[in-house]
């Protein structure tokens, strides 16, 4: 497992508000890869946050229609996703 920290173009939802169907504030749904690879996120594994400089990143675990699991990350001051690394399993 190794850091990339590419660019990847994310479908994502950012909830106005709470419902049942989206309850996180950000939900990525879909992404590309530079590759040309698309993924569809079937499940959200995890969430954190960290601080970059005057950043924040939030991290998203996500497992894939695939059964793949990818760390994609949102940076809030440049409005971008990157993808930091493909995970082989979660336990």
């Amino acid at each position: 497992m190794e850091a990339k920290l590419e660019r990847i173009n994310v479908i994502a939802v950012f909830a106005g508000f709470r419902m049942d169907a989206c309850p996180r504030k950000i939900t990525p749904l879909r992404f590309l890869l530079p590759t040309g690879e698309k993924h569809k996120v079937q499940k959200i594994r995890r969430v954190y946050t960290e601080r970059n400089g005057d950043t924040r990143h939030i991290h998203f675990v996500v497992q894939t229609d695939q059964q793949r699991f990818f760390d994609i990350v949102y940076d809030s001051k440049e409005m971008s996703w990157l993808l930091l690394l493909e995970l082989d399993k979660l336990g």
